[in-house]
């Protein structure tokens, strides 16, 4: 078995088409639009290649992914021959069982164990077109004003309004609500929903799932087969909103923030 450094995107979706609802991210961001900032690394057993890492390098700190397909093993494996090679710092989604094999080399911030769910490809959403209006570009002044009041810290990068897929619902003029994507890939056939949040005033009155209804039904009409989105496992709210409008959960994962530490305990290819 050997670690390798990908860059055939065929091969890379093979690996993640396994469980498209697991691997979306991944899915998503080998799209020209998403391409230019990943790195991605492989255990290559043979000619077939049985888990991918992913480092996203927008924003700062990067995004690293690392969701273990079965065997968990080889994923172990991987990301321990990998610790000497990532940076020093990373925002990580980890399989639990993967915060321990991080912790050889970094402090480790948890940020809650999370979900990811996805839509099953034959389930339909209905959309409400009267209330929900299409953001782009042109909107990034209102969309910024709104996250700063409604979602502070969220993880938004301005050109994803590139996507055209950013929807919000207004009061008085005002964004009361955002519902938007991390990946959009009509290429791949996938969609990650992201940056849903609602003004604090405006809570309660089914605003989200109206948004998320209606980005999803968008999204369909674009071909995607697969949506995705993760959610931190205690927000029961947007989880019950999330099913009714027929999400499943597909995995439980790990949000954590990683920082280095000079200790020299890291490195090296373990014994297989």
């Amino acid at each position: 078995m050997a670690v390798v450094e990908l860059r055939d995107k065929r091969e890379i979706a093979e690996v993640c088409r396994r469980n498209a609802a697991l691997h979306a991210y991944e899915l998503g961001d080998l799209d020209d639009f998403f391409w230019p900032h990943t790195r991605w690394f492989g255990w290559r057993r043979g000619a077939e290649t049985r888990q991918i890492v992913l480092i996203y390098g927008e924003p700062e700190p990067p995004v690293l992914v690392a969701l273990a397909d079965e065997p968990h093993g080889e994923m172990e494996r991987l990301l321990h021959a990998l610790l000497p090679e990532l940076p020093a710092r990373a925002y990580a989604h980890l399989m639990p069982h993967l915060v321990e094999i991080a912790a050889a080399r970094y402090d480790v911030a948890s940020h809650g164990l999370h979900l990811k769910m996805a839509l099953p490809p034959d389930r339909a959403v209905d959309g409400h077109p009267g209330d929900v209006h299409l953001l782009g570009p042109d909107d990034l002044a209102a969309v910024e004003a709104f996250y700063r009041d409604a979602y502070p810290g969220t993880w938004f990068v301005p050109r994803m309004l590139e996507t055209m897929r950013y929807v919000g619902i207004r009061d008085g003029g005002r964004l009361a609500c955002v519902a938007g994507v991390h990946v959009h890939s009509p290429a791949w056939g996938i969609a990650a929903l992201g940056n849903v949040a609602t003004l604090p005033s405006h809570r309660g009155r089914g605003l989200a799932s109206a948004a998320c209804a209606s980005l999803c039904a968008l999204l369909r009409v674009d071909g995607i087969d697969t949506i995705a989105l993760n959610v931190k496992a205690d927000n029961l709210p947007a989880i019950r909103a999330y099913e009714r409008l027929g999400f499943d959960v597909v995995a439980e994962y790990v949000e954590a923030s990683l920082v280095a530490r000079d200790d020299g305990r890291a490195g090296g290819v373990p014994p297989t």
